[in-house]
């Protein structure tokens, strides 16, 4: 096994490895330090103690000893306690956050995860069954650009028997979690049932899956260019115009409901299905004026006349739009106000030129797919992914302000990110936004 054979490294290339100890992941950290002097790479290994088992703190140490031994930068979390009913889906996000501040913090072009082919092929039969739109029928990627790094699953092209095999020839130590060969999982079922089948029919059948998934991104990333053009046209601030909407192919009509749900609810779409999609098909297209269809998670889809939105059921304000001068009362009894001077460097405030935007500026709620430059990195960021990461719960990200120009350029979120418009202590200002 050769990872240079599918992945062009690069001399001082920085990679963050995320690393649970188990045959897979180990087995990727083992390659890469075969592959360190050669390409003077700098690692990093990231590791998560899940804190469900007792072995994980066995783990924790022997990862810090391994690291110790092979002169490897550790950066380790534990998970003191979790608040979703799904453990699966906010241990992946946890973890995943986990990570990319260990990126941003060494500066890393690379997370490296040890995803092999065993596992494409259950994440796309799982995604099957359950119904899906192209995008998550294609599983998950090789290489995922993230702007200021990149998402590689190096192992992708190998089984999870030949890992085992790598291990064993070349003695790398692993541990072994248990919970993988419990049934009550669905992915062990596949793994334990399916899997073998396929294997027995074709032994290269990974590869198979591997190119089936590559159509299907190709696919996907043209038909959302499609999604995004045709949604410019039927949304009306966070409603969908229904008249225009239903003008639009069927098949655009459905990737723009899957978009929505994404945007909605984010970290829990895996609670979403094609049911759920037929249901707001019959919405849209039902002959009533108003209407209302319940969603998973308190979630609400509402037609009223030509418009058809979601909203949360607990919800009391839904949007706002305040244009800012010196003084601004906001709807989550915080206010924002325009201050002479201060040595605060922290979130809560904001320095602005308005030499380099375009005043009047607004104070809004956030909007389908919004996006910012945030300060210090290259490309732009979901606002939705800045809110998950800094663990702001459902019902408090609706109304939370959004502080944009004219042009809509985001600015700032308050108390969160500054934007690339920010300005430092020594630069030019003539705005000074002060969050309280």
């Amino acid at each position: 096994m050769k990872l240079e054979e599918h992945f062009d490294f690069e001399n001082n290339d920085t990679i963050v490895v995320g690393c649970s100890t188990g045959p897979d992941s180990m087995a990727l950290l083992d390659m890469l330090l075969k592959l360190r002097e050669k390409y003077e790479l700098q690692l990093i290994c990231a590791h998560v103690n899940h804190n469900i088992r007792k072995q994980s703190e066995i783990e924790e140490a022997f990862i810090k000893d391994y690291c110790n031994k092979h002169n490897i930068m550790l950066e380790k979390m534990k998970i003191e306690k979790y608040g979703d009913d799904n453990f699966h889906n906010e241990a992946r996000n946890i973890r995943y956050h986990f990570f990319e501040d260990v990126v941003a913090k060494y500066k890393a072009n690379y997370l490296m995860t040890a995803h092999h082919g065993d596992d494409l092929i259950e994440t796309i039969l799982m995604r099957i069954v359950r119904g899906s739109n192209l995008q998550g029928y294609s599983g998950f990627h090789e290489i995922v650009d993230m702007g200021t790094y990149k998402i590689v699953r190096p192992l992708i092209y190998y089984t999870k028997d030949e890992l085992e095999e790598y291990n064993r020839i070349n003695n790398v130590p692993y541990f072994i979690d248990d919970s993988n060969a419990k049934m009550k999982y669905t992915r062990n079922r596949y793994r334990k049932n399916i899997l073998p089948f396929l294997k027995d029919e074709e032994e290269n059948v990974h590869l198979k899956f591997l190119k089936f998934s590559n159509n299907l991104e190709q696919a996907s990333k043209y038909i959302e260019k499609e999604r995004d053009n045709a949604l410019n046209k039927v949304l009306d601030g966070n409603q969908i115009s229904i008249d225009k909407f239903l003008q639009l192919d069927k098949y655009i009509q459905k990737e723009i409901l899957y978009y929505i749900l994404e945007d909605f609810y984010q970290d829990d779409l895996m609670l979403v299905n094609d049911k759920h999609i037929e249901l707001l098909f019959y919405l849209i297209n039902s002959k009533r004026a108003n209407m209302e269809v319940n969603l998973p998670n308190e979630i609400i889809a509402v037609k009223s006349y030509d418009k058809f939105y979601l909203k949360r059921e607990t919800e009391e304000i839904t949007e706002y739009e305040i244009e800012f001068n010196t003084y601004a009362t906001l709807p989550n009894k915080h206010y924002i106000e325009k201050i002479d001077g201060t040595d605060d460097c922290s979130n809560n405030i904001c320095r602005l030129s308005s030499e380099d935007i375009c005043l009047p500026i607004i104070i809004r709620t956030r909007k389908l797919g919004d996006k910012m430059f945030v300060k210090g990195l290259n490309g732009k960021k979901k606002v939705k992914d800045i809110f998950i990461e800094n663990k702001i719960s459902l019902d408090k990200r609706d109304t939370w302000p959004i502080v944009v120009d004219s042009l809509g350029n985001i600015l700032w979120i308050p108390g969160l990110k500054k934007s690339k418009f920010d300005k430092q202590k020594n630069e030019k200002c003539d705005i000074i936004m002060k969050y309280c």
